[in-house]
């Protein structure tokens, strides 16, 4: 070997042990997902920040008897179907009239959550995990089917439909009581073609899980109770027509969650308390608008729309 080869052969393997440390500082300390098992699964990606959550392109009060507004789903891309926590009544809100054009009465008093449409049907969810089927809903006349699901959670809040898949999609408020999922929480699958829940959980997030991706996101403080920190309390679920993302809100800790379709935290965005008093319901439509319910506090209940890829 040549002299001068000696002091660049050094150099360069000086430069290799330096971008190996590195590049190991940078494995070891980024937030990581885990499986239902606890395997480490993938890093937590950021979001692509498609949505401008302090600036809504439309906000509009909604009507008193829509005071404890909480599940929303899409309908028609200019009319939404709304539920509220106290009445078994759907009710219909046209987006350019800016009111209530049809209430449809499905069954009687109960605390009502989510609400999603799959083709000429509407699925309403009761926070017993019950569903309610109300089949050709544009007719006049309906029937409405009753399934009593027993999905292991003592609180089910958000309803979605996954087309993909054909099922619904079940959000659990609180923790599941399944033993394999102690301390996660879970969303369940419920398969529309036999009209059951399906065994093992869609997605589960545990508590490192979700500790991580906040850390990473900045988002470690509920923005509901000062000193608390943050986590993840479902309220509502949609899922994104045109990335198939699965968006979670969190009206508890005034927080979307932004999912893969694997279950992965790909963003966290913190809801302003100015423009989301309580937010229990999400939906999107066709075109990726995305609008949001929120209950009514010191004002009444509201929903705020947001134009897809309108970021600033």
């Amino acid at each position: 070997m040549s002299y001068y080869m000696k002091p660049l052969l050094a150099v360069a393997f000086g430069f290799f042990a330096i971008s190996v440390t590195a590049f190991t500082y940078v494995v070891e300390h980024q937030p990581f997902n885990k499986d239902r098992y606890g395997k480490v699964t993938t890093a937590v990606k950021r979001s692509s920040g498609e949505y401008d959550f302090l600036h809504p392109h439309s906000s509009n009060e909604l009507p008193d008897e829509l005071l404890e507004v909480s599940g929303l789903t899409n309908l028609d891309g200019n009319t939404l179907a709304s539920v509220q926590d106290e009445d078994g009544i759907v009710f219909i809100y046209d987006l350019t009239q800016k009111k209530v054009i049809r209430e449809i009465e499905f069954a009687g008093p109960g605390d009502y959550e989510g609400i999603a449409r799959a083709n000429n049907s509407l699925y309403v969810l009761r926070s017993d995990g019950k569903i309610f089927e109300i089949d050709d809903y544009r007719a006049d006349k309906f029937e409405v089917t009753s399934f009593n699901t027993d999905v292991p959670v003592k609180e089910s809040e958000g309803l979605s439909f996954d087309a993909g898949n054909n099922r619904l999609l079940i959000a659990g408020k609180s923790k599941s009581k399944d033993d394999h999922y102690e301390n996660m929480k879970v969303v369940y699958g419920f398969d529309l073609t036999k009209k059951e829940v399906l065994p093992a959980p869609v997605f589960t997030f545990s508590e490192d899980q979700i500790a991580r991706a906040l850390k990473s996101y900045g988002a470690t403080k509920s923005g509901k109770k000062k000193g608390k920190e943050a986590g993840i309390n479902p309220s509502g679920i949609a899922i994104h027509p045109i990335t198939g993302q699965v968006y979670i809100l969190s009206s508890q800790d005034h927080l979307l969650y932004v999912m893969s379709k694997a279950g992965e935290v790909e963003g966290v965005h913190p809801l302003d308390k100015k423009h989301f008093a309580q937010p229990e319901g999400i939906t999107f439509l066709k075109n990726g608008d995305m609008y949001i319910s929120n209950e009514g506090k010191k004002g009444g209940p509201t929903l705020l729309g947001f134009g897809y890829g309108k970021a600033k």
